[in-house]
């Protein structure tokens, strides 16, 4: 009986559309060997790092990491979390954006249903424990290197941190996880398989995935579709 219980669990069933089957952005297996990190019940172990509506309901990751290289605007925010299918982890600056105004797109974006707030490294931990303060909803703090306080940030309110250091995240990731062990990581995967399974490796719960552009995503299908003519040009030649 036990033999036949782990057989069947061992066969996951994969039901494809029509239409879709061949038009769906798939998250590397690479980071399904990643723990997860559980939030409100829900675990999550690969974020799209994507603000393309279409990629974001096209793709078959487990949230949207949802931070753009401009001025936080709640619309953008707004749009995103209410078309998304997918639990929304939302940008609300921290960089160039700073103070009052960090504050209150945090607490917007927890009244558009973000299921997260993400703020830039250079957030300060007293714009952090202001956020803490006011949402009830994670606080994703950026890292970009192994020098970070994390303790301050911890006492600040952050809840979660996101590894961004370039070709160096798998070492960021490992010395953290040596100091932390119980720490909730989200790293960048990187631009390979073998970078993501580093990265995994050293202990990030959580992959961040950048997608192919919509320009690389049309290359692709419009090749399938002149390979597709030609053969069928040739058949009936």
């Amino acid at each position: 009986m036990n033999h036949i219980k782990l057989d069947r669990e061992k066969k996951i069933p994969h039901v494809k559309t029509k239409l879709r089957s061949h038009h769906i952005v798939t998250m590397p297996d690479e980071i399904y060997a990643a723990s997860g990190i559980v939030i409100m019940g829900r675990r999550i172990k690969s974020l799209i790092f994507s603000t393309d509506i279409a990629i974001i309901r096209n793709c078959n990751a487990d949230a949207v990491l949802a931070v753009y290289p401009f001025t936080p605007q709640q619309i953008i925010a707004d749009a995103i979390v209410s078309t998304s299918s997918l639990p929304v982890f939302c940008g609300v600056g921290g960089g160039t954006t700073t103070g009052a105004r960090v504050v209150m797109l945090a607490k917007d974006a927890e009244a558009f249903g973000a299921m997260a707030v993400v703020v830039n490294a250079p957030t300060t931990n007293d714009v952090i424990a202001q956020i803490a303060d006011i949402i009830d909803i994670p606080i994703v703090v950026t890292v970009l290197d192994e020098n970070t306080d994390i303790d301050a940030r911890l006492e600040a309110g952050a809840t979660i941190f996101n590894v961004s250091a370039a070709a160096r995240t798998p070492e960021v990731v490992r010395i953290l996880r040596e100091r932390y062990p119980d720490l909730p990581i989200i790293a960048t995967g990187g631009p390979s398989q073998e970078s993501i399974r580093e990265t995994v490796a050293a202990g990030a719960n959580a992959i961040s995935f950048t997608p192919p552009t919509a320009e690389e995503l049309f290359h692709g299908l419009m090749t399938r579709y002149r390979n597709e003519l030609e053969s069928k040009t040739k058949g009936e030649a």
